[in-house]
């Protein structure tokens, strides 16, 4: 199991959720050290061990009795044949052996395209599929705390099989990771309560304002300064989602007031994440705050929800689609939740950040296509035109932010 980060309708801040780590993926060579036979063997070839004897060498080797005494001879012979003995159980010594070569260090490229493509279609189809049980099952608090528990679940299957071996807890640490997952829960909850209220399409115009949201956090609570280019950027992202939430169709104050605060919500997240920073790996860092954040999660869902779940909630769903389906749709939609989260943080591990920003803002192009192609959705001319001006924005800002880090992490390294 791998851990995950890009949340849902989130990418920005994943990268400060989880301390990810980097390990060199080149092929490794192991090279045995060759002994030369006593006379000079040139190029005429090493001498293999059992299979057979190049008559250049034999030529060359002929000519060392007549120059080396009796005695001597003796003495050379022990170390000429360990030297073409085989070492270590292999069956030749005199050739430099090669480790076998795994198809991703072959063709690493094409491993990181399929984490691309993985990662983006197990997003879409999470997105739609999710928009799909709303439409029939209107209860995102609930919704919420099942996608948290089927993560659960595969964490703690994956710990008992020892992929991985779980890592140990301590009071300290779980103090650190309590902010995180509570501003974790609350962000995933409110973004559930905006994609059951709007569009899936317009939920993640307003989402894209999370860098924003993130810059100012930055500014004014951290004190980091924000350069002015940076600040730049994010004018056509806030003027986009204005102009596209004017005249959308499916806008409601819920939904909007919703993706907002959990942009607020992720943004604190990744305010907690940077004090919370530990040598823990990110597959059990993010199952120990999934784990957290659903126990956060529950208390409200049965207080707001669960009162209307006993009533008709589940009644009415297995009404509209049967047992069968509404149980399936609850578990398929918590597992693409969890593996989505999953890909992402593998991607971020492959590649370099500023990859990595400009792929996650692809991937928002991606569900917004998506989800109006298989909802039908109708959306005005000025809502499209204000949804693209909104995704290059930031798509700017993230070029602009990831170049940055780069320089950061090569003045360090200088």
């Amino acid at each position: 199991m791998a851990s995950t980060g890009a949340l849902s309708g989130t990418g920005s801040g994943l990268s400060g959720l989880l301390r990810l780590h980097r390990t060199a993926r080149e092929p490794t060579f192991a090279a045995f050290a060759t002994t030369r036979p006593a006379g000079s063997v040139t190029d005429g070839g090493n001498l293999i061990w059992g299979r057979q004897l190049r008559p250049a060498i034999l030529l060359e080797r002929s000519a060392v009795p007549a120059r080396i005494p009796a005695g001597r001879r003796d003495l050379l012979r022990p170390v000429s044949a360990a030297a073409s003995s085989p070492a270590d159980g292999s069956d030749s010594a005199g050739e430099a052996q090669v480790a076998p070569v795994s198809f991703a260090a072959k063709y690493p490229a094409l491993v990181t395209g399929f984490f691309f493509f993985m990662w983006y279609f197990l997003n879409v189809i999470f997105n739609i599929l999710n928009k799909k049980i709303y439409n029939y099952f209107p209860y995102p608090y609930f919704v919420s705390v099942v996608h948290l528990s089927v993560g659960v679940v595969y964490c703690l299957v994956s710990w008992s099989v020892g992929l991985p071996k779980r890592a140990p807890m301590d009071s300290n640490l779980l103090k650190l990771l309590i902010p995180v997952a509570v501003c974790h829960a609350l962000g995933h909850v409110t973004s559930n309560v905006s994609f059951a209220a709007v569009a899936v399409s317009f939920a993640h115009t307003i989402k894209a304002l999370e860098p924003f949201f993130n810059a100012a956090a930055s500014q004014f609570i951290l004190g980091q300064q924000i350069p002015f280019a940076l600040w730049l950027s994010l004018a056509p992202v806030v003027f986009g989602v204005s102009m596209a939430s004017l005249t959308e169709l499916s806008f409601n104050w819920t939904g909007f007031i919703s993706a907002m605060i959990s942009n607020i919500s992720f943004t604190y997240r990744s305010i907690y994440s940077k004090k919370a920073m530990t040598d823990m790996d990110s597959t059990n860092l993010y199952a120990y705050i999934s784990i957290i954040a659903l126990i956060v999660c529950i208390p409200p869902a049965i207080i707001l929800e669960g009162p209307q779940l006993l009533q008709h909630g589940f009644k009415d769903a297995v009404v509209k689609v049967g047992w069968t389906k509404f149980i399936s749709d609850l578990f398929w939609v918590g597992m693409f939740y969890h593996l989505y989260n999953q890909l992402a943080t593998n991607t971020l591990e492959r590649v370099a950040p500023l990859t990595h920003a400009v792929g996650n803002v692809l991937k928002r192009v991606f569900v917004i296509g998506f989800s109006i192609i298989a909802f039908g959705n109708k959306i005005t001319m000025q809502t499209g035109i204000g949804t693209c001006i909104a995704i290059v924005g930031v798509a700017i800002y993230s070029y602009i932010k990831a170049k940055m880090e780069e320089e950061k992490r090569q003045m360090k390294t200088a």
